[in-house]
């Protein structure tokens, strides 16, 4: 039986989640549903106070199963809030729920929503009152995932550099 444990990323987990995210990338069938962020920008976020991420740990083999992100905007253009209608006083407490990858041999163990979830927990205690996220419309897996944790849809449109992306919110 496989355990595993949620823990709160670092500095030192840059590679790692690269890894991931890159693997389960490299191994969708439609790879517009998945812009994989690059090292660059997980070490970015790892290393300020712009984001936090989390990994899934199997408890047998000690490997990372999953990883996830959640971005701090601010109140910089591309902070989904502004997709959302919020006002200019309510964008510093947005919060993006970023990236999520889990391994495919991982999958199955609900890792996505453990990993968002204890991300939710903390972004609620550090002040945050809305988080956003997007998913490709026709990645079914992932939209059931987000709107199951009380997501709601506030539009569609393109993002990303021309990728079409549902845009959700939950207020927290």
């Amino acid at each position: 039986m496989e355990i595993f444990r949620i823990l709160r990323a670092g500095p030192g987990d840059c590679q790692v989640f690269a890894r991931i995210i890159q693997a389960v990338w490299s191994g969708l069938d439609k790879k517009e549903w998945f812009v994989a962020d690059d090292e660059e920008y997980i070490c970015r976020m790892l290393t300020t106070e712009r984001g936090i991420g989390y990994k899934a740990v199997d408890e047998n083999s000690g490997q990372a199963a999953g990883v996830f992100m959640a971005a701090i905007p601010g109140r910089e253009a591309g902070n989904l809030g502004r997709d959302a209608g919020l006002g200019e006083e309510e964008l510093p407490f947005v919060a993006h729920m970023d990236s999520v990858a889990v391994l495919a041999r991982y999958r199955g163990h609900r890792l996505q929503y453990r990993l968002m979830q204890t991300a939710e927990a903390d972004l609620k205690k550090a002040g945050f009152r809305y988080l956003m996220c997007t998913v490709h419309p026709d990645n079914h897996y992932s939209r059931n995932n987000i709107i199951s944790q009380g997501y709601e849809s506030v539009c569609v449109k393109e993002k990303y550099g021309g990728y079409v992306r549902e845009i959700f919110l939950k207020r927290i």
